[in-house]
């Protein structure tokens, strides 16, 4: 698997394509809050908190209303949703490239929301779509609340021993740090030992943080802090204003927002993980959405939708349900 493009390459091209893009300012962007929006699924984030320009961009172009119905998709699916069905999908929204909200406060945009609703055309299926909290989702698709979920759900073991996913990116846990700090490539969750590492609440980065502490006392270090936050621009604003030494979340996210913020710095990448689409355990809409993205990455809208986001280094091959976590 390919890394992703050095940061900002893809934005900066991308950044010289007029009418091209919305501003979305960082109110905006944190209206997460509002909804009760968690870590953006182990997002990273975006935004200028800290910074008086106050505004990022997000590519507007239209690379899914063009996707046309593929019928051999479409016959997996249950017989009631065949011919112009509705799924629920409930949407985390937190930060680019995933998810975020367009200038008016309301309409979601997004990696996630290209990816879900061309498979849904593919389908031929209508989305529902709901902005829910990022730590509510999962739970949500068990009791059978909504069909679909998107969030940048990592693919774990723990996760998919209760629920199925249909991949449809890598993406993985890394670093970002401000450019003044002396901190180097963190290899070995020790290194942090002291410090305050600020964080997604409900993530895996979350638990993977937690689940590591102990080992500094072990070492007779002082342990590191964790500080988890809801809001993605608090979560900047807490590294940007020195409450926080590092920030972990999303190598994607990570790298989108440290080429929108100043004074920040991309560190390294720590973990890899596929992300998918999440459904309730067991559910066939799984086998009918891995077919509607394997035909997205044939017909060559899965690559437009990547460019759009920036994200190419990320690409799969091809989607598979619940594959076995990566480990590092």
């Amino acid at each position: 698997m390919s890394s992703p493009l050095p940061p900002g390459t893809a934005r900066r091209t991308a950044r010289r394509q007029k009418g091209l893009f919305a501003l979305v300012t960082v109110a905006a962007l944190t209206l997460t809050a509002c909804g009760g929006q968690g870590g953006q699924a182990e997002a990273g984030g975006a935004g200028r908190p800290g910074t008086e320009a106050g505004a990022v961009s997000l590519p507007t172009e239209d690379v899914v209303s063009g996707v046309r119905r593929d019928p051999a998709a479409a016959k997996l699916l249950p017989a009631a949703l065949r011919e112009g069905g509705e799924i629920s999908l409930a949407a985390s929204v937190g930060s680019p490239p995933s998810s975020a909200y367009l200038d008016d406060g309301k309409t979601v945009a997004g990696l996630d929301r290209d990816v879900s609703d061309a498979a849904a055309k593919v389908l031929g299926l209508t989305v529902n779509r709901e902005v829910a909290g990022f730590e509510a989702i999962l739970p949500a698709l068990g009791s059978g609340k909504y069909q679909v979920g998107t969030g940048n759900f990592g693919v774990t073991d723990d996760r998919r021993a209760t629920l199925d996913f249909v991949t449809y990116i890598n993406d993985g846990q890394g670093f970002a740090v401000r450019e003044d700090s002396t901190l180097k490539k963190v290899t070995d969750l020790t290194q942090l030992c002291g410090l305050n590492i600020a964080t997604g609440a409900g993530t895996t980065f979350e638990v993977t943080l937690e689940e590591n502490r102990p080992r500094c006392a072990e070492q007779g270090e002082k342990p590191y802090q964790v500080r988890t936050y809801a809001e993605q621009g608090a979560l900047w604003g807490s590294l940007q204003q020195g409450r926080s030494d590092v920030v972990m979340s999303t190598i994607n996210g990570l790298r989108y927002a440290v080429d929108q913020q100043p004074g920040l710095k991309f560190l390294n990448e720590y973990q890899r993980l596929d992300v998918g689409l999440a459904f309730k355990k067991g559910t066939p809409l799984a086998t009918a959405f891995q077919a509607a993205v394997d035909h997205l990455i044939e017909d060559g809208t899965y690559a437009r939708i990547l460019e759009k986001w920036g994200v190419t280094g990320s690409a799969l091959q091809e989607s598979r349900i619940s594959p076995p976590e990566l480990k590092s």
